[in-house]
């Protein structure tokens, strides 16, 4: 299909990549996508320390790098990556409230990670994606998803609730999202974490400025903050070790793109297995462009694919204007501000949430693909991973320094390698 050019589509059914809607409401298909991915693309960032307003920002630029690198055939939106969060917090000793100090070291990793990515977009143009299948099966894919959210467990247990009231809190949050997710229907239960923050915001505010049984919640900056401005951009920094602990995440965006464009493929009945590698690239520049500014890494999202499935609309033209709406976003300091005044502790309980949901993630890929585990193979790979990533097993190669989301990474894939059956 001509990039830019989409026919027309009213007929009520299922509208193809290189359909549209009526503008009018292309536009308001653009702003439910951006509602869909909104919670979990400015959640990534606080809990990682960086800017939320840059987030938003590059997460529209991304979805434009996106689109263009694709040949607007691949509906997709990019956002937050949250695969990065445990190596950027071990990284970068994020300590879970504020502005992250070592931020540029961070950056430094995830432009590299990029890197990666792209690179692998360039093989996989060059041979077919069949050699990214067998080298990561969903035994090793499903590990190294689930040690991210293990190794990360610790970090709002132990240090994201200073007070009995902060930790009361934080089981408070989890419950309104349990809540949440269970007892609500449709869009609200697709914002299941973006609504319970906003229920144990309120909770929180009620009992802490109105009853005065913890720290109050400051509204000030919202108040001094502009309606628009520049975000506060910053550049990276390539510091070795960070960059050794953060690249390996490229598996995980890999594995990612791959479910996606998949999952695309049998949603629309096309075959995109042609535009893989451009998809690996794509992601992979935007992760580049947005760790260059101070932007997080950047991967395809899995609510957008929700929202295709539930409405059967898979207009690439969506995400065009997503894409824009995103960056009008990122040029807000008041939403910035809003977003920074959020306490720690509901912070503390959401991140329990969002760490589990990571880890189950890991397993659900298991059980998707039923995965044996009679099998030794499977059970010694996935058995050794597990520990390795949840008892951050370290490893020190000269001046470099491999944490336990890394040696589990690449453990994986070896002790695959080597026990696998030929």
């Amino acid at each position: 299909m001509a990039l830019l050019n989409w026919k027309e589509n009213l007929s009520g059914g299922v509208v193809a990549p290189d359909e549209r809607l009526s503008y009018g409401a292309t536009a308001v298909m653009g702003l439910q996508h951006v509602i869909a991915m909104f919670g979990a693309t400015v959640l990534a960032p606080i809990l990682m320390g960086f800017d939320p307003n840059i987030a938003i920002l590059m997460s529209g630029v991304g979805t434009l790098i996106f689109f263009f690198l694709v040949g607007g055939k691949i509906p997709s939106y990019l956002g937050s990556s949250f695969a990065f969060i445990g190596v950027v917090i071990a990284a970068t000793a994020y300590a879970g409230k504020g502005p992250n100090p070592n931020l540029a070291v961070a950056l430094g990793g995830i432009v590299a990670c990029g890197a990666a990515i792209v690179a692998v977009g360039l093989i996989v143009k060059a041979i077919g994606v069949g050699w990214i299948e067998k080298l990561m099966p969903p035994v090793v894919t499903g590990a190294v998803v689930a040690v991210i959210g293990l190794n990360l467990a610790g970090i709002p247990i132990k240090n994201m609730a200073p007070t009995s009231f902060d930790a009361w809190m934080q089981a408070v949050t989890f419950v309104s999202v349990g809540l949440v997710a269970v007892y609500t229907k449709g869009l609200m239960q697709r914002l299941l974490i973006l609504v319970g923050l906003i229920v144990a915001s309120i909770i929180y505010l009620i009992l802490t400025n109105g009853l005065g049984m913890g720290k109050p919640m400051d509204f000030s900056g919202i108040a001094n903050a502009a309606w628009f401005g520049m975000p506060k951009f910053v550049a990276p920094v390539f510091d070795g070790n960070a960059m050794l602990l953060i690249v390996p995440v490229a598996i995980i965006l890999i594995a990612e793109n791959l479910g996606h464009v998949k999952a695309v493929s049998a949603m629309t009945g096309r075959n995109l297995d042609q535009s893989m590698g451009n998809a690996f690239i794509g992601d992979g520049v935007a992760t580049m462009v947005s760790g260059s500014v101070g932007g997080t890494g950047q991967t395809t999202y899995a609510e957008n694919i929700g929202v295709m499935a539930a409405t059967k609309i898979y207009s690439t033209l969506i995400f065009v204007v997503a894409g824009i709406i995103a960056i009008i976003l990122g040029f807000s300091p008041k939403f910035g501000a809003l977003i920074q005044a959020i306490p720690l502790a509901v912070m503390g309980g959401i991140s329990i949430v969002v760490f589990g949901l990571i880890a189950i993630a890991g397993a659900k890929i298991w059980v998707d693909n039923k995965v044996d585990f009679s099998d030794n193979t499977n059970l010694i790979v996935a058995a050794v991973t597990l520990v390795l990533g949840t008892g951050d097993y370290t490893l020190k190669f000269g001046g470099f320094t491999m944490g336990g989301i890394g040696t589990a990474t690449f453990g994986a894939i070896l002790l695959y390698a080597l026990l696998r059956k030929r």
